[in-house]
């Protein structure tokens, strides 16, 4: 009698399990669509921090001050430690700090062109996460002055999540750097240490 019941109860129990197991399979297959969304939506919508400073100096006296990183430790806030080749494609070191500490990255460079601009990509994790494009943008206002812009571009799924500290914590840096580099110019200039050589 026993087996009988057994027997009787597993052909029910079966469709049971079947409908059970598509709706599992429909709600992580709704799930799933959602984060693709989310995510096409998140990467398609950059969230951009800018910076800029006027300078008395030429774009090669500020290129050459923002690309010797084995200075960076002698005057720059933001970027306490930096290593690396600039040049397309180089893999650069750097150590970022904030109120909250120290930081390291390893962007790539992805353009380089002297007085002009440099770009730079860093992600956290495996990419579509965290990824920031920062660039500096160096524009001729006159003989000897010009105007560099500090920005970078995040995008990511958690960059929304993020924005407020970014506003409060990283853009209050990047000021902070551009005026350092530029006394770092204008002591430079005042040495003649960024002239070229005659």
């Amino acid at each position: 009698m026993t087996g009988a019941a057994e027997a009787g109860e597993a052909p029910s129990a079966r469709p049971r399990r079947k409908r059970l197991r598509r709706r599992i399979l429909a709600v992580l297959a709704t799930l799933l669509a959602l984060l693709a969304v989310y995510t096409a939506w998140a990467n398609a919508r950059p969230y951009t921090l800018s910076s800029s400073i006027e300078l008395d100096a030429t774009p090669d006296e500020v290129w050459r001050a923002l690309t010797d990183l084995s200075a960076y430790d002698e005057w720059n806030p933001f970027i306490v430690s930096a290593d690396g080749t600039v040049e397309r494609n180089a893999t650069l070191r750097l150590v970022l700090r904030d109120e909250t500490g120290d930081s390291t990255f390893t962007p790539t460079v992805l353009a380089a062109e002297p007085g002009r601009k440099l770009r730079w990509l860093g992600r956290i994790g495996p990419g579509l996460i965290f990824d920031g494009e920062h660039r500096f943008l160096i524009e001729r206002l006159g003989e000897h002055r010009v105007r560099l812009t500090q920005s970078e571009e995040f995008r990511g799924v958690v960059v929304p999540f993020f924005r407020g500290s970014l506003d409060s914590r990283t853009l209050p840096q990047f000021g902070a750097m551009n005026r350092a580099l530029a006394d770092r110019v204008a002591e430079l200039v005042e040495t003649g240490v960024s002239r070229p050589a005659h």
